[in-house]
């Protein structure tokens, strides 16, 4: 067979022969350490508009195949440059997710062996690594008594199979089999800060919008458990049927810690299931004197921690922990014969929509034993110093205003010179963030708490220094100046 750049083939060598896959993983390898090396000269935002990659592109597939150095040479001229670079020291927006030197390993052998982990049988190591290293970060976590655990690809997904099971929780209702109709209205619960993946998994599973009660928040936008508790009062006299309350561990727009262990309680008494959602803030936990931050998540049903947050695990990589197992299993568990074992080992596809799971704990594992607790801790105290450190410069400048505490490695913050109204303020600061952004150097992300427009600075990047977050600050200053000349 001849390709696309004159070569022959064999046509019983379909696959990329030996020595050419040898010599091209090394040149690969190569590529990956210098881009490792150099990522923070590039711009942390592509200077491209919607459409610019894909006009660039063929618009039909290559009839015959192409040489691999093509290929790496139009992944440099046409998909780097319209790269979002997540691993550049100066992307603090959103929560930041690095990619570590041996979570990339891990990634690259996985791909290698390639396994498919639905049943223990089609992959035992896949399977029993999973477990194994999860329990390592239940114990970092500093949490008791180590519930069964599985690897999604992001909370939301764990979010999702968390409120399933919770729904499954209700024996007397048989949803599974009959479904939601001719039973009362089951409402779930969260504060008016949790994330959008809670309204997407009562959507998703036919829960309903309108049945999502989003509590108020504290002035440290926290949940009011009072308020919570009078919201379950007021669904029950009005015949539904509470189910499910979902508390948040470091909050998307402020990182706010719900009070879990007040939570719990109004859960234990109401008979409701309790999901923790610390993608965020758990892996917080790990450093010593922030253990207290999943206080009380030792007696909800179950809780998801994103090692691809803040643990350097390259994405994706969701933990997800329940203490009812047998509930998670009878809300997806479907074998069909072709699939049935004797095996006593655990088939996690049963605990779960996708039939497909590919060896994601291994870059886990690699990172765990790579850093080990003490490395984990050194990093994550730094970067929660270097969030004070920010906030702490911006607080001596009159101009600027931080408008959440700092829980965690996240700043909120506005410009808010003299004499500006509220409407003038939000034009200012939007303006300012896209000035931030543009300078290609540092990449900020924004929310609106009360009405107003709000900048956030997020620090969990691996590569981060101090160095980095006093020039960010200094080009904010310079940029706002610049705006009110």
């Amino acid at each position: 067979m001849k390709r696309a750049d004159g070569s022959q083939e064999s046509l019983s060598h379909r696959d990329m022969p030996v020595d050419e896959f040898r010599r091209l993983a090394r040149q690969t390898a190569d590529w990956m350490a210098s881009f490792r090396d150099q990522v923070s000269e590039l711009p942390v935002l592509p200077a491209v508009e919607p459409g610019a990659t894909a006009a660039q592109l063929p618009k039909h597939p290559p009839e015959q195949g192409e040489a691999m150095e093509t290929i790496l040479a139009d992944f440099e001229r046409l998909i780097l440059p319209a790269v979002t670079h997540w691993n550049h020291p100066g992307f603090l927006a959103y929560f930041p997710t690095s990619a570590s030197g041996p979570g990339i390993l891990g990634e690259m052998l996985a791909a290698t062996i390639n396994p498919q982990g639905m049943l223990w049988r089609t992959s035992p190591a896949s399977t029993e690594l999973e477990q194994v290293a999860l329990d390592w970060l239940w114990q970092l976590m500093g949490l008791p008594e180590h519930p069964f655990a599985m690897i999604h690809d992001t909370a939301s997904t764990a979010t999702l199979h968390a409120v399933a099971a919770a729904r499954e929780a209700l024996e007397d209702l048989p949803i599974r089999s009959r479904g939601l109709s001719g039973f009362p209205p089951l409402v779930l619960y969260c504060s008016e800060q949790a994330h959008s993946s809670v309204d997407k998994a009562a959507i998703t599973l036919g829960i309903g919008h309108e049945n999502v009660r989003q509590i108020e928040v504290d002035r440290e936008y926290r949940m009011n458990p009072e308020a919570l508790d009078l919201a379950i009062a007021a669904d029950l006299l009005a015949n539904r049927r509470p189910f499910c309350v979902v508390a948040t561990v470091g909050t998307t727009s402020t990182t706010s810690i719900d009070p879990v262990p007040k939570i719990a309680e109004i859960c234990r008494r109401r008979r409701l299931w309790l999901h923790v959602d610390a993608a965020y803030g758990g892996a917080a936990a790990i450093v010593p004197e922030m253990r207290h931050v999943l206080a009380g998540c030792e007696l909800a049903d179950s809780l998801v921690v994103n090692p691809h947050k803040w643990l350097f695990t390259p994405l994706d990589l969701s933990a997800f922990y329940c203490r009812q197992p047998d509930i998670l299993r009878r809300a997806f568990s479907l074998v069909p014969e072709f699939l049935a074992t004797q095996d006593s080992g655990v088939n996690l596809m049963e605990y779960g929509v996708p039939l497909g799971r590919r060896f994601r704990a291994l870059k886990l594992w690699f990172v765990l034993r790579y850093f080990g607790r003490e490395g984990l801790v050194a990093i994550l105290r730094e970067h929660l110093r270097l969030a004070q450190h920010f906030s702490a410069r911006m607080a001596g400048h009159e101009d600027f205003e931080r408008l959440a505490p700092v829980v965690f490695s996240t700043v909120c913050f506005r410009f808010r010179p003299l004499r500006v109204t509220e409407t003038q303020l939000e034009r200012l600061n939007r303006r300012l963030l896209e000035a931030v952004n543009a300078s290609g150097r540092f990449f900020l992300s924004h929310t609106v708490l009360e009405g107003r427009f709000i900048l956030r600075l997020a620090i969990a990047n691996i590569r981060t220094t101090q160095e980095h977050i006093d020039q960010a600050w200094d080009l904010i200053r310079t940029k706002a100046r610049e705006m009110t000349l």
